[in-house]
C-alpha cells in the first residue's frame, strides 16, 4: 500500500487551517535547522532558543500568509528566524559573549585532533561574534545553511547585491580577525 508523505508545504497548508498535529510535525522538520541558524545569528544558545520559540509561534499564527509560489517553507522559516534574532538584538542592544565550546568527549580516538578542531571552532565563533548581526546572518545562511544568494536576500529583506557586499565584508573581517589570532602572527 502506498503511503503519502507530508511535505513541509502540505503541512503548512494544514497548519493554516489550525491543524495542531500538522504543526507538531512541521516543528519536527524545522526545529533543528532553525536552531542552527538562530544560534549562529544570535551568537548565544539561550537567545537563539528564545528567537526560535518566537519564530515557531509566528509560523502557527501566520501560517496562512505563507505563499508556496514565493518560495519554500524552509526559506520562509529561515527569514522568520533571522528576523526574530535581529528583533531580539535590537530590543536588547547587548552583545552577549559566546559560550565556551563543549569539552572534548573522552571516547574520541584522537583527543589532540578534536582539541585542535574545537580550538578552531572557538576562534571562528569568537570572530563571528565581532561581526555585525546582518553580516553574521548572511555568513550563517550562505555558508552554514547553503542558502542561495536570493534566499539570503529574502531572509534579510535586502537585495542579492547587498548580500554580496555583506558577505565580502564579513569574509574580509573574519580573515583579518582569524589571521591576527594565530599564534605564529602574535609572536612576531
Amino acid at each position: 500500500m502506498l503511503q503519502l508523505v507530508d511535505t513541509p508545504a502540505t503541512l503548512m497548508a494544514r497548519v493554516a487551517t489550525g491543524d495542531a498535529r500538522a504543526f507538531t510535525m512541521l516543528v519536527g522538520e524545522l526545529y533543528g535547522p532553525g536552531l542552527r541558524v538562530a544560534t549562529r545569528v544570535a551568537g548565544d544558545r539561550g537567545e537563539a532558543e528564545d528567537a526560535l520559540q518566537t519564530a515557531l509561534t509566528r509560523v502557527w499564527t501566520e501560517a496562512a500568509r505563507f505563499d508556496p509560489a514565493k518560495g519554500t517553507v524552509g526559506g520562509w522559516f529561515r527569514r522568520i528566524v533571522v528576523n526574530a534574532c535581529l528583533d531580539r538584538r535590537r530590543r536588547l542592544r547587548l552583545v552577549a559573549p559566546l559560550e565556551a565550546a563543549a569539552a572534548v568527549p573522552s571516547d574520541l580516538p584522537d583527543p589532540f585532533a578534536s582539541a585542535a578542531a574545537n580550538a578552531r571552532a572557538r576562534r571562528v565563533d569568537a570572530a563571528m561574534a565581532h561581526l555585525n548581526t546582518r553580516q553574521r546572518a548572511a555568513i550563517t545562511l550562505f555558508h552554514g545553511e547553503g542558502a542561495t544568494m536570493a534566499e539570503v536576500a529574502a531572509a534579510l529583506d535586502t537585495t542579492p547585491k547587498a548580500v554580496e557586499g555583506l558577505l565580502a565584508r564579513a569574509r574580509i573581517d573574519l580573515s583579518r580577525m582569524l589571521a591576527s589570532d594565530r599564534p605564529e602572527t602574535r609572536d612576531r
